[in-house]
């Protein structure tokens, strides 16, 4: 199996991407993205040493639709002017080769909760212009209301219109620091 070569690298914005999911007035599913992130991962010689960690600001959420963004941005959910970052930092990793856990807290809404990511390691390479570069992806499943978003409005037909379960899905390209 391969893992990674150890070493510490940034994430890429222009090659990753980190979005969610979460299911709308119970039979759709809404997707967005945060277009402003940054984060590091530290690749041990013992991979059970590794650390990432990840901050994205909160007001950067893209789902195609700019009321919603801005619904999302609002006190009702979370909060980016007073609480402008989600944060993750791994405590654990579990695992080696391509599929591994990374064990951490994630903080949203100021609310920290240990969560688990199951990832797995795409490649290593090396890009045109002498970057060393490797691939990640790892998605987690949160529950809203552990993290005090509890806005939901009520549907005629039964039911709530956003859906308690949010699927976190993070692709990630890393740029090896020189």
């Amino acid at each position: 199996m391969a893992t990674p070569p150890a070493g510490t690298y940034t994430l890429d914005q222009s090659h990753s991407e980190v979005g969610f999911s979460v299911r709308h007035a119970g039979i759709a599913r809404v997707r967005g993205r945060f277009t402003d992130y940054s984060g590091k991962i530290v690749i041990a010689e013992n991979f059970a040493d590794s650390s990432v960690e990840v901050t994205i600001q909160s007001a950067s959420v893209d789902t195609k639709d700019e009321n919603r963004d801005n619904h999302l941005r609002s006190e009702d959910f979370w909060d980016a002017e007073n609480k402008p970052t989600w944060e993750f930092k791994s405590t654990k990793i579990e695992g080696a080769g391509e599929e591994f856990a990374i064990h951490g807290d994630l903080t949203v809404n100021g609310v920290t909760k240990p969560v688990v990511l199951d990832a797995e390691y795409h490649g290593e390479g090396t890009d045109p212009f002498g970057n060393e570069r490797v691939g990640f992806s790892a998605t987690t499943a949160i529950s809203r209301k552990d993290f005090n978003l509890t806005w939901n409005a009520a549907l005629e037909t039964g039911g709530v219109l956003v859906g308690d379960k949010v699927t976190i899905q993070l692709d990630i390209g890393a740029i090896l620091d020189k």
